[in-house]
């Protein structure tokens, strides 16, 4: 018996092994195939093209609720009242604002796969972002980035309750807050940090106002900082000769744009915007810069932080040897106003291979890149994720600028969107 017992144990586990492996060897281009062939994503693809008009009126409707940095609001609270009216009953907002709708599965394993789009657009407040409309395109500050991706979002919820469709993980659609430069992430730092799903996500995918064809694996990491030189300040002729932080700044700045960078890992650095004073006559109390520094590779970034660290600090020195200090000497104070992780997720990985596939059934070509997006926080903590597109190519442009557009020409933008959609019922295992 005991033999026998050992036998049929070993066979187990070679049987587990087996299947473990067989699980291992799913065939990505044989899986979106299933997907793209079940009468339940047909019906839904053919949902999302009746259902187009109505993608685009929503769209327009949540662009023109304004959504600067640190002001998502009202904007979140509309898109929870229509996340709501397409059908799921999971909804909330967290502490940090973002929108969460949970989307459960057949056989959830206590983990969750997220899709999202940011709620937050670069704009100031006051900014007019009214649509205007010129035949297929729509103009208007953040009509593409990244608005237009919300109404695509609550199409997918509508097309997948239509189609009835049944999925293996859980789906949480995540609209995130603080995704653009001065939020620094904050929505998704906080999803993955301390909101209710932490440590619960499995992957990732974020969607985003460019091409599905690009696949956005690389997220560059970038440190930026606001640089102070504070000086005692004195009239510009009878304190003549006293330390002036304007001198220090100007030298801290050529300094710095002589700093050797690689083109690969690509880096870059940048002053932004500069600012002190008090008049024309007056040797200023304080002189400020907004420093910019970003990195494919975090040790290539940490690098060109230390050197600039150092470069403004030496400035600082220089001006308190090269002038009085009688009334007091230049201080410096660098304060870190914005810090994204940097990080990739391997083009091998089950979540790009699906990915990829996806995208080449619709038709397209596939190129990755490198971006600055909500991706960055999952990636740099080694969790799968993507940043996708939702568009066809050529179909947007002008970001972050006033007269930004996009071109909602219903053949390609569905087919765009159907595509986007198989790569996430792919991913999630529909059944």
């Amino acid at each position: 018996m005991l033999r026998t017992s050992v036998r049929l144990a070993s066979l187990s586990l070679a049987l587990a092994l087996t299947n473990t492996a067989a699980l291992a060897q799913v065939d990505p281009t044989a899986e979106v195939a299933r997907v793209l062939a079940s009468p339940a994503f047909k019906a839904a693809a053919s949902f999302l093209d009746k259902e187009h008009g109505r993608i685009v009126d929503e769209g327009i409707k949540l662009t023109e609720i304004p959504a600067p940095p640190f002001k998502e609001e009202v904007r979140a609270r509309e898109f929870e009242k229509m996340i709501r009216a397409s059908g799921l009953t999971d909804v909330k907002i967290d502490d940090e604002g973002n929108v969460l709708a949970l989307r459960r599965g057949t056989r959830g394993d206590g983990k969750v796969v997220v899709v999202s789009a940011h709620l937050d657009t670069v704009f100031p407040p006051g900014t007019d972002v009214k649509v205007k409309r010129q035949g297929n395109k729509l103009y208007a500050p953040g009509v593409g980035d990244d608005t237009l991706s919300l109404a695509v979002l609550l199409g997918f919820v509508r097309a997948m309750e239509a189609a009835n469709i049944k999925t293996r993980d859980d789906i949480l659609f995540v609209a995130t807050v603080g995704e653009e430069g001065p939020g620094d992430l904050r929505g998704v730092r906080h999803l993955f940090t301390k909101g209710p799903y932490k440590d619960k996500i499995k992957s990732f995918f974020s969607i985003e106002s460019g091409s599905v064809a690009i696949i956005t694996n690389g997220g560059v990491g970038s440190k930026r900082y606001r640089v102070t030189f504070n000086g005692p300040g004195g009239h510009s002729f009878s304190a003549f000769g006293l330390v002036n932080p304007m001198f220090a700044m100007g030298q801290a700045a050529t300094e710095f744009s002589r700093i050797q960078v690689p083109a690969s890992p690509k880096t870059t650095f940048s002053i932004g915007l500069v600012g002190g004073g008090t008049s024309v006559n007056s040797i200023p109390l304080d002189a400020w810069m907004e420093v910019d520094m970003r990195s494919e590779a975090p040790v290539e970034l940490k690098r060109i932080e230390d050197r600039m660290l150092k470069i403004m600090q030496d400035a600082g020195e220089g001006e308190n040897f090269a002038r009085s200090t009688k009334e007091g000497r230049i201080k410096v104070e660098a304060k870190l106003i914005g810090d994204r992780p940097a990080g990739s997720t391997d083009p091998k990985t089950e979540l790009a291979q699906i990915t990829k596939a996806a995208i080449e059934a619709g038709g397209y070509q596939v190129t990755y890149g490198w971006s600055s997006t909500d991706s960055n926080l999952p990636m740099s903590l080694g969790i799968p994720a993507l940043t996708i597109g939702r568009m066809a190519p050529d179909k947007s442009g002008r970001s972050h600028s006033l007269d930004e557009w996009v071109d909602v020409e219903k053949e390609p933008m569905v087919k765009a969107m159907t595509t986007s959609l198989s790569i996430v019922l792919t991913v999630t295992g529909m059944q």
